[in-house]
């Protein structure tokens, strides 16, 4: 039995559903119940019967465009763990682009970005190479980006501080830079950051990363790691939009891809396309008026 629930476009919903449901039941996965949630007028659940994920995302991406969704094996629960990327997720925003238009290289830079994240480029060649061309940039031109260009998306302190205070603990893990992820951890809410450091020298990036890298085996070990620091049976939530963040997308029991880019939604088993991130919130059936409202 695979459980999915969704919010999409309330106009074309019963419609769509009809669609979807004779579809399935032509693959052999019938529909067995469908039904609104009591506590939310916006979010469908359905029951189908069968176990093939994969025909079910692809039919639901076709059917529901865009649209919210989580799909899961199991009864739905609060996340005892949430594990999220940065850039493009928890903030609107790529930092080494943005960092990069103080040195009058944010094009160049941010081609090499979006093919890294697309998978078309292998991430730390594509990460040092990146920082090798800040090199004698100003570390204070780091602080002035933060104050002018970097942004929490929409609903992300909601979001984080709503699964702390269900208990939930929450981990910042990022490509970026700790220069960037610790502000922006701290604005938000997560309890840890993991990240990448960027090497200074007389007050000047000098092109050098110090320490291991941060890429997506790391974030897929600091989701492990987490998980079994909290015992058996925790749930785990993870959310990205890159294929760097596939593999930790994949080893969550909730795998939710924001805007993501195509490899890394369709390696996920949900996906937020069409509203902000407490979309989330309501798919794991919270009521808004318990919401961090701060």
């Amino acid at each position: 039995m695979l459980i999915v629930r969704l919010i999409a476009d309330p106009a074309t919903l019963e419609t769509r559903v009809e669609e979807m449901r004779d579809t399935l039941e032509v693959a052999g996965m019938p529909l067995a119940h469908a039904g609104m949630l009591d506590f939310c007028g916006e979010v469908l659940q359905m029951e189908f019967a069968g176990d093939d994920v994969p025909l079910l995302r692809r039919v639901l991406s076709s059917a529901f465009d865009p649209a919210d969704c989580i799909i899961a094996r199991d009864a739905f629960r609060v996340p005892d763990l949430f594990v999220s990327d940065m850039d493009s997720t928890m903030i609107g925003q790529e930092c080494i682009d943005e960092l990069a238009d103080f040195a009058g290289l944010k094009e160049k830079i941010s081609g090499i970005t979006e093919r890294a994240m697309q998978g078309e480029l292998d991430f730390e060649s594509a990460l040092r190479e990146r920082v090798s061309l800040l090199e004698g940039l100003p570390e204070d031109a780091i602080t002035r980006c933060l104050e002018e260009r970097i942004t929490p998306t929409e609903g992300a302190r909601t979001l984080v501080e709503t699964l702390k205070s269900r208990g939930c603990r929450t981990v910042l893990v990022t490509g970026g830079f700790h220069h960037f992820a610790d502000v922006v951890a701290d604005r938000i809410g997560f309890d840890r950051v993991v990240g990448n450091r960027l090497e200074v020298s007389a007050g000047k990036l000098n092109g050098h990363l110090a320490g291991a890298i941060t890429d997506s085996a790391t974030k897929r070990r600091v989701l492990e790691e987490e998980r079994a620091s909290l015992g058996g049976g925790a749930v785990t939530m993870a959310a990205g939009d890159g294929a760097n963040d596939i593999p930790m997308l994949q080893a969550a029991d909730y795998g939710i891809a924001f805007r993501a880019k195509p490899k890394a939604r369709e390696a996920a088993n949900g996906w937020v396309d069409r509203g902000n991130l407490t979309a989330i919130l309501k798919m794991l059936e919270i009521r808004e008026d318990t919401w961090f409202a701060g």
